[in-house]
């Protein structure tokens, strides 16, 4: 048995299914319909202990079905200190976007905000179902509105992204039970706000990397993460 002692290995799978095989943003959409067929991209257990709460698959990820198979992925996990085997260990860490399918490109070839009818029509019940995670990286504005929200911890989302992250510390240590880490998209886009906001680099990514090393060494059974860690 898994750490997570309430979790349905086999409801989670149905769920799962049901997402993947989703067809709401054609169907049913918010606004334009999806461009192209429906893609959703996840991968999930019971088991997992670290989330990577991300913004929705590029052209590269829905072609090949696998989360962050891109530039942005390597950054991505050079961020979080684990190599491509760890990452993609589903047993112990959980990708799921907030968009599950790629949302399309706009006019200057930039990829659309995650659709809207993913969260609105999966997250809760798919959250539910999934274990307390005892690391979330909420990577992007979309994913830390709605993780803190969920958290409780929505009060400290502050009014930007850059806001979010900056407020990293206390996010961090809001609660005993679970890390959240408010991180920017790993984009190269993105490297000029990196180079703008330096504490990134120098104090935010060790202490992520010293969690996230923590968390995979204590072993599928382990519990709550300790309080006193800094």
């Amino acid at each position: 048995m898994g750490w997570c002692l309430t979790c349905d290995p086999a409801a989670l799978d149905a769920l799962v299914a049901r997402i993947r095989a989703c067809r709401v943003c054609v169907e049913a959409p918010r606004g334009p319909a999806l461009p192209h067929p429906p893609h959703p991209v996840l991968r999930v257990s019971a088991t997992a202990r670290i989330l990577v709460a991300s913004q929705a698959p590029g052209t590269k990820v829905h072609a090949s079905g696998l989360p962050f198979t891109d530039a942005s992925g390597d950054r991505l996990r050079a961020w979080m200190g684990v190599n491509t085997e760890a990452f993609y260990d589903v047993a112990r860490i959980a990708i799921a976007p907030m968009g599950f399918c790629f949302p399309g490109q706009d006019a200057k070839g930039g990829d659309l905000p995650p659709r809207r009818e993913c969260a609105a029509t999966w997250h809760d019940a798919l959250f539910a179902s999934l274990p307390a995670f005892r690391l979330v990286l909420a990577v992007g504005r979309p994913a830390q509105l709605y993780h803190l929200r969920r958290l409780g911890l929505g009060a400290h989302a502050g009014g930007s992204l850059t806001q979010a992250v900056e407020n990293w510390r206390t996010i961090r240590a809001a609660r005993p039970d679970v890390r959240v880490y408010p991180l920017p998209h790993p984009s190269w886009r993105n490297t000029g706000w990196i180079r703008r906001n330096p504490f990134f680099e120098a104090e935010l990514l060790p202490q992520l990397k010293a969690d996230i090393a923590r968390v995979l060494a204590g072993g599928a059974t382990a519990g709550r993460m300790d309080v006193g860690s800094t």
